[in-house]
């Protein structure tokens, strides 16, 4: 279990602040809006009203305890340059930070934040993918052009084995097979896929598009 803070409690900030309370950390949740910290205080460790580009409030919170801090501050781009400004004077190392343009994206990058967030960018890309490959329900990017994508299989693949759908897509390595609640680690060529089955697969990105048009073409 970790400690993180959330900075900024609209919309994207509630979303990360429950999703890691889900993942079993300890979350405090500041914003300086009364109403946004009332509306998920009930489900964080700890959710407080403050003003987060007053360094003293900062510390005062001892937010310098927290393994990392994510910066969701949304329209006020002044006050999310100045709350990274206190955080690093502060010690904090680990700093997630959301940018709303490019010239925010530029004065976030030379001040060393560790991460850069483009919530509305990544969603879009996210839509793209979805749409350019249907067959694809979530995916992980990992380093250097690598990903980790979540397959479920359809009719057109039902009867299949397994060899015939992966032998031709020798750069990508299969994680897992899951068919209902039987998860498989290391799966038999010869095994019949079915419709729902679900494969986790990794690889770089240009031979995972070549797999995605034989699931176009099967």
């Amino acid at each position: 279990m970790a400690q993180f803070a959330v900075i900024g409690l609209g919309s994207f900030g509630a979303t990360v602040a429950t999703e890691l309370i889900g993942l079993n950390h300890d979350v405090i949740g500041i914003d300086s809006n009364k109403k946004y910290v009332e509306n998920i205080s009930d489900q964080l460790t700890h959710a407080v009203i403050a003003d987060a580009t007053d360094e003293h409030v900062l510390n005062e919170l001892n937010i310098q305890n927290c393994d990392a801090v994510v910066v969701a501050i949304g329209e006020d781009i002044e006050a999310s340059i100045l709350c990274v400004l206190h955080l690093k004077n502060l010690g904090i190392e680990k700093i997630w930070v959301k940018a709303k343009s490019k010239a925010h994206h530029m004065i976030l990058t030379h001040l060393g934040v560790n991460k850069i967030i483009h919530p509305e960018e990544d969603m879009g890309v996210r839509i793209a993918q979805s749409l350019s490959y249907p067959m694809v329900s979530r995916y992980m990017a990992l380093e250097d052009n690598h990903y980790m994508v979540k397959v479920e299989l359809k009719e057109a693949q039902q009867g299949l084995r397994f060899h015939q759908l992966m032998d031709h897509a020798t750069d990508i390595k299969t994680l897992l097979h899951k068919r209902g609640p039987d998860i498989l680690f290391n799966i038999d060529p010869n095994m019949v896929l079915q419709k729902g089955d679900v494969l986790v697969v990794e690889g770089l990105l240009e031979p995972l598009r070549r797999l995605s048009k034989q699931f176009k073409t099967i």
